[in-house]
């Protein structure tokens, strides 16, 4: 089972809240945290792209680093980890990014991988006049299929003369080509539309953990990925997404959970929950419906493992158990530390990371 961490690289991480720790992106904080979990044998190191923040008393995302940027730098200072950086479809045309990938691929090869953003809040496209409408939702996994395909033609074969509706190549051509031949892709999609694009076009497609302390939730919206990929008859990994909020004892740790969502700044809450309205055609496992639920809002969209290290090492075993699933991407509150009481503490206690226990003995 390959463990990750969705690294910082907006302000205060993914919680929102006023109690939370409060601190800057930058790459200092970056490199301690993906050299830690590279020293305690975690398996990959992902970043995501967000163009505007949400304001509120903590300024929530207001301050953001620049994915494929940062994830360059990380490249060189680290030797074993994958790292995936996004890009945002409707920014940065699909030759560009393919050959900033094959760049990045040059400075770590074989460790590098792209994640595909279609966007869900319109704000961060209309600061930059890049914002195509409303419609926009109902075809945006059409012009993500074409965004990879092209993307795919320039690893592969070094040239590409695709011809879409959103794209057209003419003799476009890409050299020095990625290590291994292409890159993988990773996406998100949480929708069926969005399940459909993964298993067509995806290597690996995040599922979003649900709630407090149920690790098992995911089994159905896993259940719709592979049961999608079957039907491509396509190898899609499932990774899951979850917090951890750890300490000594269940009682610590629910208590920091405690304060961290009796303090939820509403301020920022509100503008992503109006950002998220905005797709009105979303369906129930969206993105956009599933951040607006007040339980889970307060660390953006994703389930919470909270108690101590035995407790969280025994549910994260459990996700691991479930079909489907070939990888745990992890927040923290505290990264730094949260990575160190990972590696030292919770780890160690794993099943299913038994493996990694042993190559580091």
């Amino acid at each position: 089972m390959e463990i990750g961490v969705f690294i910082p690289i907006g302000n205060n991480g993914w919680l929102i809240s006023k109690s939370a720790p409060q601190y800057m992106p930058s790459f200092e904080l970056n490199k301690e945290i993906v050299q830690k979990a590279e020293h305690y044998g975690m398996d990959f190191a992902l970043s995501m792209i967000k163009l505007k923040g949400f304001g509120g008393e903590t300024e929530f995302w207001d301050h953001n680093l620049e994915s494929f940027t940062l994830m360059a730098g990380l490249a060189a200072v680290t030797e074993r980890i994958k790292l995936f950086a996004s890009t945002p479809i409707l920014t940065l045309p699909p030759a560009i990014v393919a050959r900033m990938a094959s760049t990045v691929d040059s400075i770590a090869p074989g460790r590098f991988g792209v994640n595909i953003v279609t966007g869900w809040a319109p704000n961060e496209y209309t600061q930059m006049g890049l914002w195509p409408g409303e419609e926009y939702f109902g075809y945006r996994y059409e012009q993500a299929t074409e965004y990879v395909s092209v993307m795919r033609e320039l690893w592969e074969d070094g040239v590409s003369n695709f011809k879409g509706k959103h794209y057209t190549m003419d003799d476009c051509v890409l050299s020095p080509r990625p290590s291994a031949g292409s890159v993988p892709i990773v996406a998100a999609g949480q929708s069926k539309n969005g399940m459909k694009f993964a298993s067509e076009m995806a290597d690996f497609n995040f599922i979003m953990g649900t709630g407090i302390n149920t690790p098992t939730a995911i089994s159905d919206a896993t259940a719709t990925l592979v049961s999608a990929a079957e039907t491509t008859g396509r190898d899609v990994g499932a990774m899951t997404l979850f917090m951890v909020i750890a300490e000594e004892t269940d009682e610590a740790a629910q208590a920091k959970w405690k304060d961290y969502h009796d303090n939820a700044d509403l301020a920022a809450l509100g503008y992503m929950a109006d950002q998220s309205a905005t797709d009105t055609s979303a369906d129930d496992a969206s993105t956009a419906k599933t951040i607006s639920l007040p339980e889970g809002a307060v660390n953006f969209n994703m389930g919470t493992l909270v108690g101590s290290y035995e407790t969280v090492a025994k549910m994260l075993d459990e996700i691991a158990e479930i079909g489907g699933i070939k990888g745990i991407m992890l927040t923290f509150d505290d990264f730094v530390e949260g990575i160190e009481k990972f590696g030292t503490r919770i780890q160690p206690l794993m099943k299913c990371r038994e493996s990694v226990q042993s190559q580091a003995a």
